[in-house]
């Protein structure tokens, strides 16, 4: 076997694109943490219109029931 080993710098992976590189913070660079947040917003606002939704369907459901009594 060899006696040498190469050795990995230590290093982090970004959270929005995956590359490594050396440093703090979780992004590799700015425009990888514009794009992640970019991304985060669209996925909270279709997740409020669902919720928005899922609201008007109970209300519309309970409303019908209790106008069939």
């Amino acid at each position: 076997m060899a006696d040498t080993v190469e050795r990995i710098p230590q290093h982090r992976h970004c959270v929005n694109c995956g590359k490594a590189f050396v440093g703090e913070g979780r992004f590799c660079s700015e425009s990888c943490k514009e794009t992640a947040g970019d991304e985060v917003k669209g996925k909270l606002k279709k997740l409020g219109l669902i919720w928005v939704a899922i609201v008007v369907v109970t209300i519309v459901l309970v409303v019908l029931t209790l106008g069939a009594e």
